[in-house]
Protein backbone atom coordinates (compact mmCIF):
# COMPACT_ATOMS: atom_id res chain seq x y z
CA UNK A 1 0.00 0.00 0.00
CA UNK A 2 1.17 3.50 -0.60
CA UNK A 3 0.71 6.89 0.96
CA UNK A 4 -2.24 8.74 -0.46
CA UNK A 5 -0.82 11.96 -1.82
CA UNK A 6 -3.11 14.90 -1.12
CA UNK A 7 -2.68 16.53 -4.51
CA UNK A 8 -5.51 16.24 -7.02
CA UNK A 9 -5.07 14.34 -10.26
CA UNK A 10 -7.22 16.40 -12.12
CA UNK A 11 -7.71 20.06 -11.04
CA UNK A 12 -11.17 21.16 -11.81
CA UNK A 13 -12.16 24.80 -11.82
CA UNK A 14 -15.65 26.26 -11.58
CA UNK A 15 -17.04 29.62 -12.47
CA UNK A 16 -19.41 31.66 -10.34
CA UNK A 17 -22.62 32.84 -11.88
CA UNK A 18 -23.27 36.35 -10.61
CA UNK A 19 -27.02 36.59 -10.60
CA UNK A 20 -28.36 39.97 -11.51
CA UNK A 21 -31.96 40.82 -10.82
CA UNK A 22 -33.73 42.98 -13.36
CA UNK A 23 -36.95 44.91 -13.27
CA UNK A 24 -38.89 46.58 -15.96
CA UNK A 25 -39.75 50.24 -15.74
CA UNK A 26 -43.45 50.79 -14.98
CA UNK A 27 -43.76 53.63 -17.41
CA UNK A 28 -42.43 51.46 -20.23
CA UNK A 29 -44.41 48.30 -19.52
CA UNK A 30 -47.90 49.69 -19.12
CA UNK A 31 -50.37 48.30 -21.57
CA UNK A 32 -50.58 50.81 -24.39
CA UNK A 33 -53.70 50.64 -26.47
CA UNK A 34 -53.07 50.48 -30.16
CA UNK A 35 -54.78 53.41 -31.84
CA UNK A 36 -54.16 55.51 -34.91
CA UNK A 37 -53.21 59.07 -35.35
CA UNK A 38 -52.68 61.41 -38.29
CA UNK A 39 -49.40 63.13 -38.93
CA UNK A 40 -48.98 66.57 -40.45
CA UNK A 41 -49.29 65.21 -44.02
CA UNK A 42 -52.59 63.48 -43.37
CA UNK A 43 -51.13 59.98 -43.29
CA UNK A 44 -52.39 57.50 -40.69
CA UNK A 45 -49.75 55.94 -38.45
CA UNK A 46 -49.99 53.48 -35.59
CA UNK A 47 -48.74 53.96 -32.07
CA UNK A 48 -45.94 51.52 -31.23
CA UNK A 49 -45.52 50.08 -27.74
CA UNK A 50 -42.17 51.23 -26.42
CA UNK A 51 -39.50 48.63 -25.66
CA UNK A 52 -39.10 47.80 -21.97
CA UNK A 53 -36.13 49.38 -20.32
CA UNK A 54 -33.96 47.01 -18.30
CA UNK A 55 -32.43 48.31 -15.11
CA UNK A 56 -29.80 46.47 -13.12
CA UNK A 57 -30.22 46.34 -9.40
CA UNK A 58 -26.96 46.38 -7.54
CA UNK A 59 -26.66 44.81 -4.15
CA UNK A 60 -26.29 47.12 -1.23
CA UNK A 61 -22.99 47.05 0.72
CA UNK A 62 -24.58 45.27 3.67
CA UNK A 63 -25.72 42.36 1.48
CA UNK A 64 -22.32 42.13 -0.20
CA UNK A 65 -20.59 42.06 3.18
CA UNK A 66 -22.91 39.32 4.38
CA UNK A 67 -22.24 37.19 1.30
CA UNK A 68 -18.48 37.73 1.60
CA UNK A 69 -18.55 36.69 5.24
CA UNK A 70 -20.54 33.57 4.30
CA UNK A 71 -18.12 32.27 1.68
CA UNK A 72 -15.09 33.15 3.81
CA UNK A 73 -16.34 30.99 6.65
CA UNK A 74 -17.25 28.26 4.17
CA UNK A 75 -13.71 28.29 2.79
CA UNK A 76 -12.20 28.22 6.29
CA UNK A 77 -14.34 25.23 7.20
CA UNK A 78 -13.54 23.42 3.96
CA UNK A 79 -9.80 23.98 4.41
CA UNK A 80 -10.07 22.64 7.97
CA UNK A 81 -11.93 19.64 6.59
CA UNK A 82 -9.23 19.12 3.94
CA UNK A 83 -6.57 19.17 6.65
CA UNK A 84 -8.38 16.76 8.97
CA UNK A 85 -9.22 14.10 6.38
CA UNK A 86 -5.50 13.80 5.59
CA UNK A 87 -4.65 12.91 9.19
CA UNK A 88 -4.05 9.18 8.82
CA UNK A 89 -0.77 8.56 10.66
CA UNK A 90 -0.91 4.84 9.91
CA UNK A 91 -1.01 5.28 6.13
CA UNK A 92 2.77 5.27 5.44
CA UNK A 93 3.00 2.01 7.39
CA UNK A 94 0.23 -0.02 5.71
CA UNK A 95 2.67 -2.06 3.64
CA UNK A 96 4.92 -2.93 6.63
CA UNK A 97 1.73 -3.80 8.56
CA UNK A 98 0.56 -6.20 5.82
CA UNK A 99 4.00 -7.80 5.66
CA UNK A 100 4.36 -8.06 9.44
CA UNK A 101 3.81 -11.25 11.42
CA UNK A 102 0.46 -9.89 12.61
CA UNK A 103 -1.08 -9.87 9.14
CA UNK A 104 1.43 -12.34 7.67
CA UNK A 105 0.92 -11.67 3.96
CA UNK A 106 3.81 -12.46 1.65
CA UNK A 107 5.58 -9.87 -0.46
CA UNK A 108 4.33 -11.61 -3.61
CA UNK A 109 0.71 -11.41 -2.42
CA UNK A 110 0.98 -7.71 -1.64
CA UNK A 111 2.79 -6.96 -4.92
CA UNK A 112 0.85 -9.11 -7.37
CA UNK A 113 -2.60 -9.63 -5.80
CA UNK A 114 -3.44 -6.83 -3.35
CA UNK A 115 -1.89 -3.65 -4.78
CA UNK A 116 -3.17 -4.09 -8.39
CA UNK A 117 -6.78 -3.87 -7.15
CA UNK A 118 -6.22 -0.20 -6.33
CA UNK A 119 -5.52 0.63 -9.97
CA UNK A 120 -8.46 -1.41 -11.25
CA UNK A 121 -10.98 0.07 -8.83
CA UNK A 122 -9.72 3.58 -9.49
CA UNK A 123 -10.29 3.19 -13.22
CA UNK A 124 -13.71 1.60 -12.70
CA UNK A 125 -15.11 4.39 -10.52
CA UNK A 126 -13.29 7.43 -11.94
CA UNK A 127 -15.76 8.40 -14.67
CA UNK A 128 -18.94 7.79 -12.61
CA UNK A 129 -17.49 9.74 -9.71
CA UNK A 130 -16.41 12.58 -12.02
CA UNK A 131 -19.92 12.92 -13.46
CA UNK A 132 -21.78 12.38 -10.19
CA UNK A 133 -19.57 14.93 -8.47
CA UNK A 134 -20.95 17.64 -10.72
CA UNK A 135 -24.51 16.33 -10.94
CA UNK A 136 -24.93 15.87 -7.17
CA UNK A 137 -23.00 19.06 -6.37
CA UNK A 138 -19.94 17.72 -4.55
CA UNK A 139 -21.10 17.19 -0.97
CA UNK A 140 -22.51 13.64 -1.41
CA UNK A 141 -19.24 12.55 -2.99
CA UNK A 142 -17.22 14.00 -0.12
CA UNK A 143 -19.40 12.03 2.29
CA UNK A 144 -18.82 8.92 0.15
CA UNK A 145 -15.07 9.57 0.27
CA UNK A 146 -15.15 9.83 4.07
CA UNK A 147 -17.20 6.64 4.32
CA UNK A 148 -14.61 4.90 2.15
CA UNK A 149 -11.83 6.14 4.45
CA UNK A 150 -13.63 4.65 7.43
CA UNK A 151 -14.14 1.38 5.52
CA UNK A 152 -10.42 1.18 4.69
CA UNK A 153 -9.30 1.28 8.29
CA UNK A 154 -12.09 -0.95 9.53
CA UNK A 155 -11.18 -3.63 7.00
CA UNK A 156 -7.48 -3.23 7.75
CA UNK A 157 -8.07 -3.62 11.48
CA UNK A 158 -10.60 -6.46 11.37
CA UNK A 159 -9.78 -8.25 8.11
CA UNK A 160 -7.40 -11.19 7.88
CA UNK A 161 -7.99 -12.75 4.45
CA UNK A 162 -6.61 -11.83 1.06
CA UNK A 163 -10.08 -10.98 -0.26
CA UNK A 164 -10.67 -8.53 2.58
CA UNK A 165 -7.40 -6.74 1.81
CA UNK A 166 -8.46 -6.50 -1.83
CA UNK A 167 -11.71 -4.89 -0.70
CA UNK A 168 -9.60 -2.43 1.27
CA UNK A 169 -7.79 -1.50 -1.97
CA UNK A 170 -11.15 -1.13 -3.70
CA UNK A 171 -12.20 1.47 -1.13
CA UNK A 172 -8.86 3.18 -1.65
CA UNK A 173 -9.70 3.52 -5.33
CA UNK A 174 -12.95 5.26 -4.42
CA UNK A 175 -11.16 7.74 -2.16
CA UNK A 176 -8.66 8.57 -4.90
CA UNK A 177 -11.39 9.09 -7.50
CA UNK A 178 -13.37 11.28 -5.09
CA UNK A 179 -10.48 13.71 -4.65
CA UNK A 180 -11.91 15.58 -7.60
CA UNK A 181 -14.92 16.49 -5.46
CA UNK A 182 -12.78 18.35 -2.93
CA UNK A 183 -10.56 20.09 -5.50
CA UNK A 184 -13.59 21.44 -7.39
CA UNK A 185 -16.00 21.92 -4.49
CA UNK A 186 -14.28 25.04 -3.19
CA UNK A 187 -14.75 26.90 -6.48
CA UNK A 188 -18.52 26.58 -6.24
CA UNK A 189 -18.52 28.66 -3.05
CA UNK A 190 -16.42 31.69 -3.94
CA UNK A 191 -16.39 34.63 -6.38
CA UNK A 192 -14.26 34.28 -9.49
CA UNK A 193 -11.87 37.09 -8.52
CA UNK A 194 -10.44 35.09 -5.59
CA UNK A 195 -10.04 31.71 -7.33
CA UNK A 196 -6.24 31.69 -7.36
CA UNK A 197 -5.77 32.80 -3.77
CA UNK A 198 -8.37 30.43 -2.34
CA UNK A 199 -7.02 27.55 -4.43
CA UNK A 200 -3.62 28.07 -2.82
CA UNK A 201 -5.25 27.94 0.64
CA UNK A 202 -7.03 24.70 -0.26
CA UNK A 203 -3.88 23.10 -1.65
CA UNK A 204 -1.81 24.20 1.33
CA UNK A 205 -4.29 22.75 3.81
CA UNK A 206 -4.13 19.35 2.09
CA UNK A 207 -0.33 19.37 1.93
CA UNK A 208 -0.10 20.39 5.57
CA UNK A 209 -2.44 17.55 6.47
CA UNK A 210 -0.30 15.01 4.60
CA UNK A 211 2.89 16.41 6.15
CA UNK A 212 1.46 16.47 9.68
CA UNK A 213 0.05 12.97 9.32
CA UNK A 214 3.39 11.54 8.16
CA UNK A 215 5.36 13.27 10.91
CA UNK A 216 2.86 12.17 13.56
CA UNK A 217 3.00 8.57 12.37
CA UNK A 218 6.79 8.51 12.38
CA UNK A 219 6.96 9.99 15.89
CA UNK A 220 4.50 7.40 17.17
CA UNK A 221 6.43 4.51 15.64
CA UNK A 222 10.02 5.61 16.29
CA UNK A 223 9.73 7.45 19.60
CA UNK A 224 6.49 6.18 21.11
CA UNK A 225 6.88 2.54 20.22
CA UNK A 226 3.29 2.41 18.99
CA UNK A 227 2.31 -0.76 17.15
CA UNK A 228 0.96 -0.73 13.60
CA UNK A 229 -2.43 -1.92 14.85
CA UNK A 230 -2.71 0.91 17.37
CA UNK A 231 -1.63 3.40 14.73
CA UNK A 232 -4.37 2.07 12.45
CA UNK A 233 -6.92 2.51 15.24
CA UNK A 234 -5.79 6.13 15.69
CA UNK A 235 -6.20 6.66 11.94
CA UNK A 236 -9.71 5.21 12.15
CA UNK A 237 -10.56 7.75 14.84
CA UNK A 238 -9.32 10.65 12.68
CA UNK A 239 -11.21 9.57 9.55
CA UNK A 240 -14.38 9.03 11.61
CA UNK A 241 -14.10 12.62 12.78
CA UNK A 242 -13.61 13.64 9.15
CA UNK A 243 -16.83 11.80 8.27
CA UNK A 244 -18.72 13.84 10.85
CA UNK A 245 -17.21 17.03 9.42
CA UNK A 246 -18.35 16.10 5.91
CA UNK A 247 -22.01 16.10 6.99
CA UNK A 248 -21.67 19.74 8.10
CA UNK A 249 -20.23 21.03 4.82
CA UNK A 250 -22.31 23.76 3.12
CA UNK A 251 -24.32 22.64 0.12
CA UNK A 252 -23.40 24.53 -3.09
CA UNK A 253 -26.21 25.93 -5.21
CA UNK A 254 -24.45 25.55 -8.53
CA UNK A 255 -22.22 23.11 -10.37
CA UNK A 256 -20.23 22.94 -13.56
CA UNK A 257 -21.98 21.03 -16.33
CA UNK A 258 -25.38 19.53 -15.55
CA UNK A 259 -27.15 22.10 -13.38
CA UNK A 260 -26.24 25.33 -15.14
CA UNK A 261 -28.92 25.23 -17.81
CA UNK A 262 -31.57 24.12 -15.36
CA UNK A 263 -30.73 26.84 -12.85
CA UNK A 264 -30.64 29.45 -15.59
CA UNK A 265 -34.07 28.41 -16.82
CA UNK A 266 -35.42 28.49 -13.27
CA UNK A 267 -34.08 32.00 -12.75
CA UNK A 268 -35.60 33.19 -16.01
CA UNK A 269 -38.96 31.60 -15.23
CA UNK A 270 -39.05 33.05 -11.72
CA UNK A 271 -38.14 36.48 -13.07
CA UNK A 272 -40.85 36.24 -15.73
CA UNK A 273 -43.47 35.15 -13.25
CA UNK A 274 -42.55 37.90 -10.84
CA UNK A 275 -42.53 40.59 -13.50
CA UNK A 276 -45.76 39.54 -15.17
CA UNK A 277 -47.51 39.19 -11.84
CA UNK A 278 -46.45 42.69 -10.91
CA UNK A 279 -47.58 44.19 -14.23
CA UNK A 280 -50.87 42.36 -14.73
CA UNK A 281 -51.55 40.06 -11.83
CA UNK A 282 -55.08 39.18 -12.87
CA UNK A 283 -54.60 38.58 -16.56
CA UNK A 284 -51.38 36.63 -16.49
CA UNK A 285 -52.05 34.02 -13.84
CA UNK A 286 -53.30 31.55 -16.40
CA UNK A 287 -50.68 32.33 -19.04
CA UNK A 288 -47.81 32.02 -16.58
CA UNK A 289 -49.10 28.70 -15.33
CA UNK A 290 -49.41 27.47 -18.88
CA UNK A 291 -45.91 28.67 -19.62
CA UNK A 292 -44.63 26.75 -16.61
CA UNK A 293 -46.44 23.61 -17.78
CA UNK A 294 -45.04 23.93 -21.28
CA UNK A 295 -41.51 24.51 -20.03
CA UNK A 296 -39.19 21.77 -21.09
CA UNK A 297 -35.68 21.13 -19.90
CA UNK A 298 -33.01 21.66 -22.52
CA UNK A 299 -32.28 18.55 -24.56
CA UNK A 300 -29.15 16.57 -23.82
CA UNK A 301 -27.66 17.56 -27.16
CA UNK A 302 -27.70 21.21 -26.10
CA UNK A 303 -26.25 20.68 -22.61
CA UNK A 304 -22.99 22.37 -21.69
CA UNK A 305 -21.32 19.03 -21.07
CA UNK A 306 -22.09 17.65 -24.53
CA UNK A 307 -21.10 20.90 -26.21
CA UNK A 308 -17.71 20.85 -24.50
CA UNK A 309 -17.20 17.24 -25.47
CA UNK A 310 -17.49 18.42 -29.06
CA UNK A 311 -14.92 21.13 -28.39
CA UNK A 312 -12.35 18.62 -27.14
CA UNK A 313 -11.32 17.85 -30.71
CA UNK A 314 -9.95 21.39 -31.01
CA UNK A 315 -7.71 20.92 -27.97
CA UNK A 316 -5.42 18.44 -29.73
CA UNK A 317 -4.82 20.98 -32.49
CA UNK A 318 -3.04 23.37 -30.12
CA UNK A 319 0.64 22.30 -29.71
CA UNK A 320 1.08 23.43 -26.09
CA UNK A 321 -2.19 21.82 -24.96
CA UNK A 322 -1.31 18.62 -26.78
CA UNK A 323 2.19 18.45 -25.26
CA UNK A 324 1.20 19.07 -21.64
CA UNK A 325 -1.84 16.81 -21.88
CA UNK A 326 0.40 13.99 -23.13
CA UNK A 327 2.83 14.72 -20.30
CA UNK A 328 -0.05 14.54 -17.83
CA UNK A 329 -1.16 11.16 -19.21
CA UNK A 330 2.21 9.42 -19.57
CA UNK A 331 4.29 10.90 -16.76
CA UNK A 332 1.54 10.76 -14.14
CA UNK A 333 1.09 7.09 -15.03
CA UNK A 334 4.72 6.30 -14.22
CA UNK A 335 4.68 8.56 -11.17
CA UNK A 336 1.74 6.83 -9.49
CA UNK A 337 2.99 3.35 -10.34
CA UNK A 338 6.19 4.22 -8.47
CA UNK A 339 4.18 5.54 -5.51
CA UNK A 340 2.05 2.41 -5.38
CA UNK A 341 5.01 0.02 -5.14
CA UNK A 342 7.86 1.96 -3.56
CA UNK A 343 7.00 0.86 -0.01
CA UNK A 344 7.35 -2.77 -1.05
CA UNK A 345 10.75 -1.92 -2.54
CA UNK A 346 11.85 -0.33 0.72
CA UNK A 347 10.78 -3.37 2.68
CA UNK A 348 12.75 -5.63 0.35
CA UNK A 349 15.87 -3.45 0.49
CA UNK A 350 15.69 -3.11 4.26
CA UNK A 351 13.37 -5.63 6.01
CA UNK A 352 13.54 -3.97 9.43
CA UNK A 353 13.13 -6.29 12.38
CA UNK A 354 11.93 -3.48 14.64
CA UNK A 355 9.16 -1.00 13.83
CA UNK A 356 11.13 1.95 15.14
CA UNK A 357 13.65 1.51 12.31
CA UNK A 358 10.98 1.90 9.62
CA UNK A 359 11.14 5.52 8.42
CA UNK A 360 8.35 5.54 5.84
CA UNK A 361 6.53 8.39 7.58
CA UNK A 362 9.62 10.62 7.73
CA UNK A 363 10.41 10.03 4.06
CA UNK A 364 6.84 10.77 2.99
CA UNK A 365 6.85 13.95 5.07
CA UNK A 366 10.16 15.09 3.57
CA UNK A 367 9.08 14.29 0.02
CA UNK A 368 5.77 16.13 0.54
CA UNK A 369 7.62 19.18 1.83
CA UNK A 370 10.09 19.06 -1.06
CA UNK A 371 7.21 18.75 -3.52
CA UNK A 372 5.52 21.82 -2.03
CA UNK A 373 8.77 23.79 -2.32
CA UNK A 374 9.39 22.80 -5.94
CA UNK A 375 5.75 23.55 -6.84
CA UNK A 376 6.15 27.00 -5.32
CA UNK A 377 9.45 27.58 -7.15
CA UNK A 378 7.89 26.62 -10.48
CA UNK A 379 5.78 29.77 -10.36
CA UNK A 380 8.91 31.91 -10.69
CA UNK A 381 10.38 30.16 -13.74
CA UNK A 382 10.13 32.52 -16.72
CA UNK A 383 11.17 31.02 -20.05
CA UNK A 384 9.68 30.71 -23.52
CA UNK A 385 7.65 27.60 -22.85
CA UNK A 386 6.45 27.33 -26.46
CA UNK A 387 10.08 26.76 -27.46
CA UNK A 388 11.71 25.06 -24.47
CA UNK A 389 8.89 22.96 -23.00
CA UNK A 390 9.97 19.70 -24.63
CA UNK A 391 13.58 20.23 -23.56
CA UNK A 392 12.67 20.95 -19.92
CA UNK A 393 10.31 17.98 -19.77
CA UNK A 394 12.89 15.74 -21.43
CA UNK A 395 15.68 16.69 -19.03
CA UNK A 396 13.52 16.26 -15.93
CA UNK A 397 12.19 12.91 -17.22
CA UNK A 398 15.79 11.80 -17.83
CA UNK A 399 16.70 12.66 -14.23
CA UNK A 400 13.67 10.74 -12.99
CA UNK A 401 14.72 7.72 -15.08
CA UNK A 402 18.17 7.87 -13.49
CA UNK A 403 16.63 8.01 -10.01
CA UNK A 404 14.47 4.95 -10.76
CA UNK A 405 17.53 3.05 -11.95
CA UNK A 406 19.33 4.02 -8.76
CA UNK A 407 16.42 2.80 -6.63
CA UNK A 408 16.37 -0.47 -8.55
CA UNK A 409 20.05 -1.34 -8.14
CA UNK A 410 21.00 0.03 -4.71
CA UNK A 411 21.07 -1.96 -1.50
CA UNK A 412 21.23 1.16 0.66
CA UNK A 413 17.86 2.14 2.06
CA UNK A 414 18.92 5.77 2.57
CA UNK A 415 19.82 6.08 -1.10
CA UNK A 416 16.34 4.77 -1.89
CA UNK A 417 14.80 7.32 0.43
CA UNK A 418 16.68 10.28 -1.10
CA UNK A 419 16.07 9.12 -4.67
CA UNK A 420 12.34 8.78 -3.99
CA UNK A 421 12.08 12.25 -2.45
CA UNK A 422 13.88 13.78 -5.45
CA UNK A 423 11.72 11.80 -7.87
CA UNK A 424 8.57 13.24 -6.32
CA UNK A 425 10.05 16.73 -6.14
CA UNK A 426 10.81 16.83 -9.87
CA UNK A 427 7.31 15.66 -10.73
CA UNK A 428 5.68 18.23 -8.46
CA UNK A 429 7.81 20.93 -10.09
CA UNK A 430 6.16 20.32 -13.45
CA UNK A 431 2.58 19.90 -12.16
CA UNK A 432 1.77 23.63 -11.66
CA UNK A 433 3.44 24.45 -14.99
CA UNK A 434 1.27 21.88 -16.75
CA UNK A 435 -1.84 23.22 -15.01
CA UNK A 436 -1.04 26.77 -16.09
CA UNK A 437 -0.18 25.83 -19.68
CA UNK A 438 -3.45 23.92 -20.06
CA UNK A 439 -5.75 26.21 -18.09
CA UNK A 440 -4.49 29.54 -19.44
CA UNK A 441 -6.00 29.02 -22.89
CA UNK A 442 -9.25 27.28 -21.93
CA UNK A 443 -12.45 28.19 -20.19
CA UNK A 444 -12.77 26.83 -16.67
CA UNK A 445 -15.45 24.39 -17.76
CA UNK A 446 -13.46 23.00 -20.69
CA UNK A 447 -10.33 22.99 -18.55
CA UNK A 448 -12.05 20.74 -16.01
CA UNK A 449 -13.13 18.39 -18.77
CA UNK A 450 -9.61 18.26 -20.26
CA UNK A 451 -8.07 17.39 -16.90
CA UNK A 452 -10.75 14.76 -16.36
CA UNK A 453 -10.05 13.15 -19.75
CA UNK A 454 -6.28 13.29 -19.16
CA UNK A 455 -6.67 11.65 -15.77
CA UNK A 456 -8.90 8.93 -17.19
CA UNK A 457 -6.49 8.15 -20.04
CA UNK A 458 -3.61 8.01 -17.57
CA UNK A 459 -5.62 5.61 -15.40
CA UNK A 460 -6.35 3.36 -18.39
CA UNK A 461 -2.65 3.27 -19.27
CA UNK A 462 -1.75 2.58 -15.65
CA UNK A 463 -4.22 -0.30 -15.60
CA UNK A 464 -2.75 -1.83 -18.76
CA UNK A 465 0.79 -1.65 -17.38
CA UNK A 466 -0.35 -3.11 -14.05
CA UNK A 467 -2.06 -6.06 -15.76
CA UNK A 468 1.03 -6.80 -17.83
CA UNK A 469 3.76 -6.15 -15.26
CA UNK A 470 2.41 -6.61 -11.73
CA UNK A 471 -0.74 -8.74 -11.80
CA UNK A 472 -0.38 -12.46 -11.13
CA UNK A 473 -2.30 -13.12 -14.36
CA UNK A 474 0.40 -11.22 -16.26
CA UNK A 475 4.15 -11.34 -15.81
CA UNK A 476 3.84 -11.04 -12.00
CA UNK A 477 7.28 -9.42 -11.74
CA UNK A 478 8.89 -8.84 -8.39
CA UNK A 479 9.27 -5.26 -7.21
CA UNK A 480 12.90 -4.82 -8.34
CA UNK A 481 12.04 -6.01 -11.84
CA UNK A 482 9.08 -3.63 -11.88
CA UNK A 483 11.33 -0.68 -11.13
CA UNK A 484 13.57 -1.66 -14.04
CA UNK A 485 10.44 -1.63 -16.24
CA UNK A 486 9.58 1.84 -14.93
CA UNK A 487 13.16 2.93 -15.67
CA UNK A 488 12.85 1.84 -19.31
CA UNK A 489 9.43 3.50 -19.49
CA UNK A 490 10.82 6.87 -18.40
CA UNK A 491 13.85 6.39 -20.65
CA UNK A 492 11.57 5.91 -23.65
CA UNK A 493 9.67 9.07 -22.72
CA UNK A 494 12.98 10.93 -22.42
CA UNK A 495 14.04 9.90 -25.94
CA UNK A 496 10.69 11.03 -27.36
CA UNK A 497 10.73 14.39 -25.52
CA UNK A 498 14.33 15.21 -26.41
CA UNK A 499 13.79 14.16 -30.02
CA UNK A 500 10.78 16.46 -30.32
CA UNK A 501 12.76 19.21 -28.61
CA UNK A 502 15.64 18.91 -31.08
CA UNK A 503 13.21 19.05 -34.00
CA UNK A 504 11.31 22.08 -32.67
CA UNK A 505 14.43 24.06 -31.75
CA UNK A 506 16.04 23.29 -35.11
CA UNK A 507 12.92 24.38 -36.98
CA UNK A 508 12.70 27.52 -34.88
CA UNK A 509 16.23 28.71 -35.59
CA UNK A 510 16.01 27.66 -39.23
CA UNK A 511 12.85 29.74 -39.65
CA UNK A 512 14.47 32.61 -37.77
CA UNK A 513 17.50 32.50 -40.09
CA UNK A 514 15.23 32.38 -43.13
CA UNK A 515 13.31 35.40 -41.88
CA UNK A 516 16.54 37.30 -41.31
CA UNK A 517 17.73 36.49 -44.86
CA UNK A 518 14.38 37.54 -46.27
CA UNK A 519 14.59 40.80 -44.35
CA UNK A 520 18.11 41.45 -45.64
CA UNK A 521 17.03 40.78 -49.23
CA UNK A 522 14.06 43.10 -48.82
CA UNK A 523 16.27 45.87 -47.44
CA UNK A 524 18.80 45.37 -50.25
CA UNK A 525 15.99 45.47 -52.83
CA UNK A 526 14.78 48.77 -51.42
CA UNK A 527 18.28 50.22 -51.51
CA UNK A 528 19.02 49.28 -55.18
CA UNK A 529 16.74 51.94 -56.76
CA UNK A 530 18.23 54.55 -54.47
CA UNK A 531 21.78 53.55 -55.49
CA UNK A 532 20.82 53.57 -59.19
CA UNK A 533 19.27 57.00 -58.91
CA UNK A 534 22.32 58.32 -57.11
CA UNK A 535 24.60 56.91 -59.84
CA UNK A 536 22.57 58.51 -62.64
CA UNK A 537 22.63 61.82 -60.84
CA UNK A 538 26.41 61.63 -60.51
CA UNK A 539 26.79 60.74 -64.22
CA UNK A 540 24.70 63.71 -65.28
CA UNK A 541 26.71 66.03 -63.09
CA UNK A 542 29.97 64.69 -64.50
CA UNK A 543 28.71 65.08 -68.08
CA UNK A 544 27.69 68.64 -67.45
CA UNK A 545 31.07 69.51 -65.98
CA UNK A 546 32.86 68.03 -69.01
CA UNK A 547 30.78 70.11 -71.40
CA UNK A 548 31.63 73.24 -69.54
Amino acid sequence: MVLKVGQSLALQHHYCCNMVEVITCNECTEDVKEDTRTDGNGHTVENVTPEPVIHEIKEDPETQTQKTSTWIWSVVYLCFYGFMVQLKPGEPFITPYLLSTEKNFTREQVTNEINPVLTYSYMAVLVPVFLLTDYLRYKPLLILQSLSHVSIWLVLLLGTSLLEMQFMEFFYGITMAARVAYSSYIFSLIPANVYQRVASFSRSSVLMGVFTSSVLGQICVSLGGVSYRTLSAVSLGFVTFGLLLSFCLPWPKRSLFFNQARLEEQRKEEAAQSELARMKPEENDGSVAAQGRNHKSPPLANSAFVQMLKELKNVVKVPSLRLWSLWWVFNSTGYYLVLFYVHILWYKVYPATENKHVYNGAVEAASTLLGAITSFAAGYVKIRWNLWSELVIGLITAVQAGLLLLMGITDNIWVCYVAYALFRGFYQFLVPIAIFQIASSLTKELCALVFGVNTFLGTVLKTIITIIVADKRGLALNVHSQFFVYFFYFTLLTVVYLGCSAFIITCHYRNQRAQEETTEVAIATELIPMTTAASECTTEQNGASIKT
